[in-house]
Formats: structure tokens, sequence, C-alpha cells
């Protein structure tokens, strides 16, 4: 939470000099590539108040996620991504904006530019939250269980090592290839005492379900603590058929 809400100060303060400093003391070299314009064009440029505009694009986005900031002491659990979500359509759509102050010559290819990277930008990241949103489900079947969703997979009952009901998540302590969000940690994570793991928790729900596949350990939840249970007690019974001798 404090790492967060520190890195979210940073980006707000970042923009806000960046926007000050391209805005009011004429430093237009930070714009990419202005630097590097013929003089005819950086004039133009400058007459059109192109430069003038991307700084304070840059100060009002900044202005705009320090208007947002304290979501992230209230309960609102998306607050970090309202405010980088803001940061991105605000950025990335006034880019697209502003191609009309850009030089008669390249305004319709500055145009296309900033588009494409809009979507390339914007349509990702779109695609993963509203999936990640979307969650997980757990279904047991005859001779196996799946976990669907992104990062899901099926396993054989018989590949089953150990099943474990815990009272509370291990400290996590790093994301490999994942989704970390406030209520939801899914895909690829570091977990003390266990290593490289996959996870499909429901933060700030209890019990967690650990299933140990072979190599993989796996866990995973419900927000229904009853649910957790009784995926707990039909894997353990799974698992135990597999190492029963045969009669």
């Amino acid at each position: 939470m404090i790492g967060l809400v520190i890195t979210q100060i940073a980006v707000i303060a970042l923009l806000l000099i960046l926007g000050w400093a391209v805005r009011f003391k004429k430093a237009y070299w930070l714009i990419s590539g202005f630097a590097s314009r013929p003089e005819e064009e950086k004039e133009s440029l400058i007459e059109n108040r192109y430069p003038q505009k991307i700084g304070s694009l840059l100060i009002g986005t900044a202005i705009g996620m320090l208007v947002l900031l304290p979501l992230s002491f209230t309960e609102f659990r998306f607050a970090a991504e309202a405010q980088f979500g803001f940061m991105l359509v605000i950025l990335l759509g006034g880019l697209v904006y502003l191609s009309r102050y850009e030089v008669p010559a390249k305004r319709k290819r500055s145009y296309i530019i900033a588009s494409i990277l809009f979507i390339v930008t914007f349509g990702p990241i779109v695609y993963l939250t509203v999936s990640s949103h979307k969650g997980y489900e757990m279904a047991l079947e005859e001779d196996s269980f799946e976990i669907s969703g992104m990062y899901g997979d099926k396993w054989d009952y018989r590949d089953i090592q150990s099943v474990q009901l815990l009272e509370e998540m291990p400290e996590v302590t790093w994301k490999q290839n994942g989704i970390g969000l406030p209520t939801l940690a899914q895909g690829h994570f570091k977990v003390t005492g266990y290593g490289s793991s996959l996870l499909f928790i429901q933060k700030e729900h209890t019990p967690i379900l650990y299933i140990e596949v072979k190599d993989e350990q796996i866990f995973v939840n419900s927000k229904d603590s009853s649910e957790t249970q009784i995926w707990y007690e039909e894997l353990k019974k799974e698992a135990e058929k597999q190492t029963k001798p045969p009669a």
C-alpha cells in the first residue's frame, strides 16, 4: 500500500516537473524528437503552441492524478487502476488531439502514429483488465481438476502430491508473470517457503487451498470460504484414492 502510494506520488511529481519545465521554462528539448527538428519546423510548432500544449497536457494529467490520489486511502479497491488508467487515457488521447497542431506536412502522419500508439498501448491494457476481473473458476471432473481463466490449466488427480488447507496466504515476495491487483493475484509469483508458485487468490479471503502437483505449487481460493473447503475435501479424497494400493 505505502509503496504504491509513493509510486503514484513520484509519477505525479515527475509529470508536474516535466510539464512545468516545458510550459513555463521553454525546455522544449524535453519533448521527444523536438531538438532534432529543422529550425523552421521548431518555429512553426512554437507558433502553433504545440510544445506549450504538451506541457499543459502533462500538468493537467498530474493534477487529475493528484485529485484521484485520495481514493488510495479509502475502501475503494480499484484506486490504482483508476489513477493510472486516467493517466494513460489523458496522455495518449491528448497526443492524438494535439496532432492537429503539428506542422501541416507531418500532421496526418503524426495523427496516425498517435492513434496507433493509443490503440496498441491501451487496447491490451483494457483486455488484460477485463480478463483479470473475470477471475477464474475451479471445476472438479472425474479424473482431473481444472482452473479456468488466465494462467489456468488442467491437472490429473494422480499427479497430486499434497493438498493442504491454509489459514492464511504465505508471504508473496514478488510477481514473476501474472496479474497483481488490489483484490486479485493470478499467475506466477514467488512465495516464501514455496518458491515459484501459481496463484489464483482472491485477496482478503481465507482459507487458502494449497495443491502440490509434481513440480508445481498451486494456491487457490474462493470468495466463499465454504466453497474452498469443499474443493479441499474433494481433492484430498481424490488424492487419497490414488495412493491406495489396488485390492
